[in-house]
Order: C-alpha cells, then sequence, then structure tokens
C-alpha cells in the first residue's frame, strides 16, 4: 500500500492567508459603513452597527498576528490587491443601489453584499483557525486566541445576516416575511442551528 506523503505547512501561503483576511476585514468596516447608510429596519441597523465594531476589532487582531508572526501589516500582494477591489465592488455596488433612490432596494442590495463579504470572512477564519495548529511559538498562540474568539462571532455574523437577507428578499417579493429572521430570534451559531431555526419557522 502506497504511503502518502507528509504534508509541510507552507509558511508563505499562511502569510498570505493572514495577509488576505486582513484585507477583507479592513474593506468589511467599509461595507458596513455603507451598509449602514442603506438599512431601513432599526433592529437590524442596530445588528450591522454591531458587527461593524467587531469587524474593526477583528482588523486590530490580525495587525497583532501579524506583528506576531514577523509580518509587516502594510505589505502588499498581488492577493491583497485583489481582494481590496472586491470590497471596493461591494461598497460601490450599495452606493449604485442608493443613488437609484429606492430606499428598500438599498437595503436589500446592502443585505446581499453584507452576506456575501461575511461568507468569504467565515471561510478566511475557518483556514486560520486550522493554519494556527500547525504553527510555533507567539504566531500560534495569538492567532489561535484571535481564532477562537472570531470564529464564534463569524458564525452568527454569516447566519444572522443571511436571515436578514433571506426575509428582506420575501418581503420584497410579496411574500411572508418573517423580520427578525428564525436565525436572530433564536440566536443562531451554526449551519445545523440555521437549518433548525428554518425549519421551525416553515423556511
Amino acid at each position: 500500500m502506497k504511503k502518502l506523503a507528509k504534508r509541510v505547512l507552507s509558511k508563505d501561503q499562511v502569510a498570505e492567508l493572514v495577509y488576505q483576511a486582513l484585507e477583507h476585514e479592513r474593506g468589511g468596516v467599509l461595507i458596513y459603513r455603507m451598509a449602514l447608510k442603506c438599512v431601513q429596519n432599526d433592529e437590524l441597523r442596530e445588528e450591522w452597527q454591531e458587527y461593524s465594531d467587531a469587524t474593526a476589532t477583528h482588523v486590530e487582531k490580525l495587525e497583532e498576528v501579524c506583528v506576531a508572526m514577523g509580518l509587516d501589516p502594510e505589505r502588499e500582494t498581488p492577493g491583497r490587491k485583489i481582494v481590496r477591489h472586491l470590497g471596493k465592488s461591494l461598497v460601490k455596488a450599495m452606493q449604485m443601489a442608493l443613488d437609484e433612490g429606492s430606499p428598500a432596494a438599498a437595503e436589500l442590495v446592502a443585505a446581499d453584499c453584507v452576506t456575501l463579504a461575511e461568507t468569504k470572512d467565515h471561510m478566511n477564519w475557518e483556514l486560520l483557525g486550522r493554519a494556527a495548529k500547525q504553527l510555533t511559538g507567539d504566531a500560534r498562540l495569538k492567532l489561535t486566541k484571535a481564532a477562537a474568539t472570531i470564529e464564534d462571532e463569524e458564525d452568527e455574523h454569516l447566519y444572522h445576516t443571511t436571515g436578514w437577507a433571506r426575509e428582506l428578499w420575501f418581503q420584497s417579493l410579496g411574500m411572508r416575511a418573517v423580520l427578525p429572521p428564525p436565525e436572530e430570534t433564536q440566536h443562531v451559531t451554526s449551519a445545523i442551528g440555521a437549518a433548525r431555526a428554518k425549519q421551525a419557522a416553515g423556511r
């Protein structure tokens, strides 16, 4: 039976992941800033303000991780440029919706944009949490500690925002909408929890 080759952690690619995750979080601050200009629902506004504050904290934590890993938080990479472009594109999309003059439509676009951003954010922190276990020293300590806290926050951000986007779409279609969504009222923080909340609400 052929033995599988031992996998060796690519430290260069871990560094790239950290750089891209940092860029994504910085973009997230701008995305939430614009989303808060679009939001109409008071409960959603409160939630996004909370997530905006959390995203700013995530930026600080990743900058600390960079220092622990001996990385320059401002170092430019091709990957960071692409991440930055994607973030700016989401901000521009929301601005376009605002310029069109329909508050309800702008809120819906914002919900879609935040959901897209949080989906990638969620994956970034899952990857960072896994990579942290393969590091050593202060870098392992800093990244493990950050991921342990932030992964849970990202679960909430993703599942709650997805719920809001879905229900706002139902509302726009003239269908029965559950606002706030079941993910919010049931404090969902996992995929299983989200599935159960949706089922209980007849979604």
